[in-house]
């Protein structure tokens, strides 16, 4: 692979980087004072990243901090809508059942699964056994809160030699010692049900976390393997956003694939062992701020991962994200809606007269919390389909939390659209369904049991929400509005 032409934006980091560079000023950043590790991710907050770190609307620039030791350490380069759609050409341009299923259908496609090369970019250094030392990693600090130093945008790769499952997804990592993590796993991600057989059967689970990823990569991750056809690889659909496969290679010491662009490769297994989410000596507390803007809260008896090896590229580039942010929000929130089209198709018929045009996850949300879907009425059954929906959503995402339905003139992905229609065309009063059976979301702190007892003299919280913010299917013309967007601009538009 070495000497090959070079590849597309979604196929690598550096292609990605090398594309902003030759764009407009400004959206690449470089950062040549020298800076210490702990201090990068409070620089980039204050400096540059928007909603829900700080109150600023605007698109995240690729941030390298070029002289951090070990470096250079690159923040930002998801922050900006635009610029991921710009890099993905198979990202659909609006987030709909029908679209989010052709994706699907180019990804079971052939040409869209991985292929496999020899002597990969992510293989050029190697370092093996005992000489393995994380410590030499520049890996960040986010807060003087954290427990330590966690890999933040790294992709855990594993593949079960038993059942032929494969898993690629993202997790916190916090650094315990020169060759071990603890790997925080959500409940229902496809790695944690892998690791848990695995232990169950006695045998350890190879693994190899990918740092500095193609952004097809980084997308196809986020989605929810529950939505995907059984047995599918994420891989085949970061193959079908960039319209090319993406290469892979044998790892060095565990019998599982690496991706061949990464700026760095961790090759090790998890086995069963387990630590708390602190470093040596000391008591589990906080980890690192969370996705929603706020910090979150240390785990006891986390899996432990063993390094067997680290390979790197030359002058590798070491990526990160702060949690809360454009970025984080930006990779979530476009698999998130994804996921969300893929799973209404199965109920779109018992939504008599609805007929869903576009899904968007707000950054205000994280990119998970706050979900908008633009619908179209055909019928006046429509009017009660939405409730349909609302549960299915609901009950199926379980960190969607509020669920506003809009008509198809309002640009979802616009939060002032969005607010115009909820004042507009919704009292909340009545417009307002809660769904208070369902569990809440316990990263937020509205949901919480504490917060219920204050605010609402309650033990539990008031639940989930949907709001309609549609026109009643009847009163359409009087709801017209006196300057209509292009055709199709609302539902496949963005916010300018």
């Amino acid at each position: 692979m070495t000497g090959a032409t070079a590849p597309p934006p979604a196929l690598s980091l550096r292609a990605a980087l090398a594309e902003l560079r030759a764009g407009p000023p400004g959206a690449v950043v470089e950062h040549d004072e020298p800076a210490d590790r702990t201090r990068v991710a409070d620089h980039f907050a204050r400096a540059y990243a928007g909603v829900p770190a700080r109150g600023v609307s605007r698109p995240e620039p690729a941030v390298l901090y070029t002289a951090v030791p070990g470096g250079p350490v690159l923040l930002g380069l998801y922050g900006d809508e635009e610029r991921l759609r710009r890099w993905l050409p198979g990202l659909p341009e609006r987030a709909a059942p029908e679209t989010a299923a052709r994706l699907v259908a180019e990804a079971v496609r052939p040409n869209a699964a991985p292929v496999a090369v020899s002597r990969p970019p992510c293989q050029e250094h190697r370092t093996t056994g005992a000489r393995v030392d994380l410590s030499g990693l520049p890996v960040p600090v986010l807060t003087p809160r954290d427990a330590g130093p966690y890999l933040t945008a790294a992709l855990v790769r594993a593949e079960d030699p038993a059942t032929g499952r494969t898993a690629l997804s993202a997790h916190r990592m916090l650094v315990v010692g020169r060759d071990r993590l603890t790997v925080w796993m959500v409940p229902g991600r496809q790695v944690k049900a892998l690791y848990e057989q695995a232990v169950r059967e006695g045998r350890p689970l190879p693994v190899t976390v990918n740092i500095g990823v193609p952004p097809a990569a980084m997308v196809a991750s986020a989605l929810n393997t529950r939505f995907l056809p059984d047995g599918l690889d994420k891989l085949a659909v970061a193959g079908a956003l960039a319209g090319r496969p993406l290469a892979v290679a044998p790892a060095l010491t565990q019998p599982v694939s690496a991706l061949a662009e990464a700026e760095i490769v961790l090759e090790g297994y998890l086995d069963g062992s387990v630590a708390d989410e602190a470093l040596p000596g000391a008591e589990p507390r906080g980890s690192l701020p969370e996705f929603l803007g706020f910090d979150g809260g240390a785990r006891p008896g986390l899996p432990v991962l063993t390094v067997t090896a680290v390979t790197h590229r030359s002058d590798p580039v070491f990526q990160a994200v702060i949690g809360p942010g454009r970025e984080q929000s930006a990779v979530l929130g476009a698999a998130g809606a994804l996921s969300a089209a893929l799973s209404l198709r199965p109920v779109l018929p018992r939504a008599e007269g609805v007929r869903v045009r576009r899904l968007h996850f707000a950054a205000a949300g994280g990119g998970m919390l706050l979900l908008a879907v633009a619908v179209r009425k055909e019928s006046a059954a429509a009017d009660g389909g939405l409730a349909v929906l609302a549960r299915e959503l609901l009950e199926r995402h379980p960190f969607v939390k509020l669920v506003v339905f809009t008509d198809d003139d309002v640009d979802v992905g616009c939060a002032e659209d969005l607010l115009w229609a909820l004042v507009t065309r919704s009292n909340l009063g009545a417009d307002a369904t809660a769904w208070p059976r369902l569990p809440p979301v316990p990263m937020d702190p509205s949901q919480t049991p504490d917060w219920a007892a204050v605010r609402h003299g309650a033990e539990r919280p008031p639940g989930r929400v949907s709001v309609d913010a549609t026109t009643p299917y009847a009163l359409r013309s009087r709801t017209a509005r006196s300057f209509r967007p292009e055709a199709g601009l609302a539902a496949t538009g963005h916010c300018r």
